[in-house]
C-alpha cells in the first residue's frame, strides 16, 4: 500500500494543477475573456446613468434581460476594471503557467535529452526507417553535419537532432500571453484618462478624470501642469476644418517650461509616461472694446442648436446699467461673429479685428479665443503588452520550426537508420532519403551491396 502525501501542497499538484493545465480550460477562459471584451467595446464605457437609462430601457429590454440597471449591477458599463474580469485575466495566466510547467517545459526536456537507441527493434517504430549494409559509421556524420544535424555519439550508435528552438517556440507564445495578461491587469489597476478643455492662454492641472483605476493616484501629474499657448485651426476653402492644433507646454509649480509641442490629431505630446491628444475643440470667449475701454473677455458658451454643427454665444452690454446690448453668435474660429438685437433680430455682422456701430457706441472684436479639447492618458501597462506582442509574434515564427531527430545503430556489419519529426513530414521525407542515398555510397565490402527501404513505416 502506498501512502499518498497530505497536506495543501500535495493537493494542490495533486487535484487543482492539472485542472488549471486542462486544455479545455484554458480554451473556455479564452472564449469568455473574448466574449466580455466584446461586449465592452459594443457597450459604451464610462456614460452617465442618465445615459444607460436612455439607451437601454426596462421596457423593451434588450435581448429580453439587458437594462440599464441589469447592465450597470453587473459592471458591463466599465468591463475592463470590474473584479470578475480581472479575475478571468489572472485564472487565464494561471492556466497558462501550470500548462508551462507541467507541459511544455517537461516535453522541451525531452527533446533536449540524448535517446541513442541500442536495439535495432527501436527503430521499427519510427515514421521513417532502413537499413544499409556497411561495416562501420565512418562518413555518416559528415552527411549529417552537412544536413546541418547536431550529433551525439556513444559508440555504435548516433542521435542527431535540429530545430530544437520549435519546441521552445509554445514556451515562448505562453510567455508572451502572459505578459499581455500582465500589462492589461497593470492597465486597468493603474492607468487613467482625463478630458480637460482648456482656452488659448491659460494653465490649468490634470483633475477631471473620467476613469481610473484602483491604484491611479501615483500615475495623476502632481508636479506639472498643462498650458495651452495658442489654438487654432486650419480651414478648407469650403469652410470645413482641415486640422486644429494646440501649442502646448508643460510647466512646473513655479511655471518653468519643461516641454513644449504643438500637437494635433494623430500627434500627442507625451510626458513622463502621460500622453496628451488632441481630442476636441471650443470656443472659450470674445475679446471686445467698447469705444475707448480696456479690452473685455467675454465667456462664450455653446448653444442649443436644431441644425448639424455647433454654435456659441455670448451678452455684450452697450449701457453702463446694462439696459441694452447685442448678442454675438459665431459658429466657428474663422472671425465671423453674427449680431442680434434683445428682441432676437439680427442687426448685421462683424469679424475678428474690425469694428462697428451699435447702440451708439462703437464694439470692436479683438479676437475669438479658442479652447483646446485634450484627452489625457496614462496606461503603465501599454510597454509591457506591446512587448508581450513583439514576443507573441517571435513565438509563432520559432513554432513554426521543425524539430527533426534521426538515430543511426550499426550492428552485425548492418546500419539502421531512422527518423522523425514534428510538422513539415514531407520536407523531412526527402532529407532522409537524400541521407540515406548520401550514406547508402559510402564505402562498404564488396561482396554486399547496399539494401536502401526508406519507405515509411507506421
Amino acid at each position: 500500500m502506498t501512502l499518498q502525501p497530505s497536506g495543501p501542497q500535495a493537493y494542490f499538484k495533486r487535484e487543482l494543477l492539472p485542472v488549471l493545465a486542462d486544455l479545455r480550460l484554458a480554451i473556455v477562459l479564452l472564449l469568455a475573456i473574448a466574449f466580455f471584451s466584446i461586449s465592452g467595446t459594443v457597450i459604451e464605457q464610462g456614460q452617465s446613468v442618465a445615459f444607460y437609462q436612455a439607451n437601454y430601457p426596462e421596457d423593451p429590454a434588450l435581448f429580453g434581460f439587458l437594462t440599464w440597471n441589469v447592465l450597470l449591477t453587473i459592471g458591463l458599463d466599465h468591463v475592463y476594471r470590474t473584479w470578475w474580469f480581472l479575475a478571468l485575466l489572472i485564472l487565464f495566466g494561471s492556466s497558462l503557467t501550470a500548462c508551462t510547467f507541467t507541459r511544455q517545459l517537461p516535453a522541451l526536456k525531452a527533446a533536449r535529452s540524448w535517446k541513442f537507441y541500442q536495439q535495432p527493434r527501436q527503430f521499427e517504430k519510427l515514421a521513417l526507417s532502413t537499413t544499409v549494409a556497411l561495416p562501420s559509421l565512418g562518413g555518416v556524420e559528415a552527411a549529417l553535419e552537412q544536413q546541418k544535424f547536431k550529433i551525439f555519439q556513444d559508440g555504435d550508435t548516433i542521435y542527431a537532432r535540429k530545430g530544437i528552438v520549435g519546441r521552445i517556440g509554445p514556451i515562448v507564445v505562453h510567455a508572451s500571453m502572459l505578459l499581455i495578461l500582465l500589462g492589461s491587469i497593470v492597465g486597468a489597476m493603474t492607468g487613467f484618462m482625463a478630458q480637460q478643455m482648456i482656452p488659448s492662454g491659460s494653465t490649468t492641472k490634470i483633475d477631471n478624470i473620467v476613469k481610473a483605476g484602483p491604484w491611479a493616484k501615483s500615475q495623476i501629474p502632481q508636479d506639472w501642469a498643462v498650458k495651452v499657448n495658442r489654438f487654432w485651426i486650419d480651414y478648407t476653402p469650403d469652410g470645413s476644418i482641415d486640422q486644429f492644433y494646440s501649442d502646448l507646454s508643460v510647466v512646473d509649480e513655479q511655471d518653468q517650461e519643461l516641454d513644449r509641442q504643438t500637437i494635433h490629431v494623430n500627434k500627442p505630446l507625451k510626458h513622463k509616461g502621460v500622453t496628451l491628444y488632441q481630442a476636441d475643440w471650443s470656443i472659450a470667449g470674445v475679446k471686445v472694446q467698447l469705444n475707448n475701454s480696456p479690452v473685455l473677455g467675454l465667456p462664450m458658451r455653446s448653444l442649443p442648436s436644431v441644425a448639424e454643427g455647433r454654435l456659441w454665444g455670448t451678452w455684450v452690454p452697450t449701457s453702463p446699467d446694462l439696459s441694452s446690448g447685442v448678442a454675438l453668435i459665431t459658429a466657428d474660429m474663422q472671425g465671423t461673429l453674427v449680431m442680434y438685437d434683445r428682441a432676437g433680430q439680427m442687426i448685421g455682422t462683424v469679424r475678428s479685428g474690425s469694428s462697428v456701430e451699435v447702440n451708439g457706441v462703437t464694439l470692436k472684436v479683438i479676437d475669438v479665443v479658442g479652447s483646446a479639447g485634450l484627452q489625457i492618458k496614462a496606461d503603465p501597462g501599454i510597454p509591457i503588452v506591446y512587448a508581450g506582442y513583439g514576443l507573441l509574434m517571435l513565438g509563432v515564427i520559432m513554432s513554426y520550426v521543425s524539430h527533426s531527430q534521426i538515430w543511426v545503430l550499426l550492428k552485425d556489419q548492418k546500419l539502421y537508420l531512422g527518423g522523425r519529426t514534428n510538422r513539415a513530414q514531407v520536407t523531412f521525407e526527402r532529407e532522409f532519403i537524400d541521407f540515406v542515398e548520401q550514406v547508402s555510397q559510402l564505402p562498404g565490402p564488396v561482396e554486399d551491396s547496399p539494401v536502401v527501404e526508406a519507405e515509411p513505416v507506421g
